[in-house]
């Protein structure tokens, strides 16, 4: 298997720091290969501007189409070229971050503009009267699957369905579903560490076991079951889910997981 770890946190001694080099150490004992986005040793940059696109940028920036434009000419800069290269590599993609303002660090979602740029993990495929482009479920990183390591300050009850947080499984659906099912990545049942700010070193051999077990069983965890687009559950073009599809009293997010 082929591993892509993408990292973001300022502090290499951090416990996403510690989760990170443990996910390196156990994949390669494993016999795995591994690559490593480390994005603030990296110092990558995390704005989106017409320097992304150089040649192709219009004036003015017109992000989508300029970004396409650069990606099918291959202009696109080095930086952003290296990481599209690395996804295409990978079997799997683990991303590594500390939930900060109830979402991911700005560095990792200046990473995502800039390397899910168009005609590379959207605007592909076909619309006609029975698909609505190659996405959700489709797309250019089909057949890839993805975890998120995500480690949050409050305690696990915070997170709950009637948390004040709000349940953890809506707060990472943007990013489970809105940005890596989209492309057609498969997304993993989220690897999530409560009370982090207030772990012991004590505590870190029990997190450091349960982190072992999900690296180890990388290949035989389920996905989540989130709904294709195009295979029949949603009307097209509205793409909304056909009444009586989803269970008595479910709404929200949960709609867009079978089962």
């Amino acid at each position: 298997m082929k591993t892509l770890i993408v990292y973001a946190h300022p502090e290499p001694k951090s416990l996403n720091g510690s989760l990170k080099d443990l996910a390196v150490s156990t994949l390669l004992n494993a016999g795995h290969e591994v690559r490593v986005s480390d994005l603030y040793a990296m110092n990558w940059k995390a704005v989106v501007d017409a320097e992304d696109y150089g040649p192709e940028a219009a004036r003015p920036l017109k992000v989508a189409l300029d970004s396409g434009r650069a990606f099918d000419s291959g202009t696109l800069t080095a930086d952003v070229l290296a990481e599209q290269e690395k996804l295409l590599w990978a079997d799997t993609v683990i991303f590594q971050f500390p939930l900060w303002w109830y979402t991911m660090p700005a560095i990792l979602k200046g990473w995502v503009d800039r390397v899910f740029t168009y005609r590379f993990a959207y605007g592909v495929g076909e619309h006609s009267d029975t698909q609505y482009g190659e996405r959700f479920g489709e797309g250019t990183l089909v057949g890839r699957r993805a975890l998120l390591s995500v480690t949050a300050g409050g305690p696990e009850s915070h997170y709950a369905a009637r948390g004040i947080n709000g349940p953890i499984d809506d707060l990472l659906f943007p990013i489970q579903h809105g940005i890596l099912y989209y492309p057609g990545i498969e997304v993993l049942p989220p690897f999530v560490l409560y009370g982090a700010d207030r772990m012991t070193g004590g505590d870190y051999s029990d997190v450091a076991k349960a982190w072992e077990q999900r690296l180890l069983a990388l290949e035989s965890t389920e996905p989540i079951a989130f709904r294709r687009q195009n295979f029949g559950d949603y009307e097209i073009p509205s793409l909304h889910l056909k009444e009586g599809l989803e269970p008595a009293g479910r709404t929200g997010f949960a709609l867009h997981v079978r089962g």
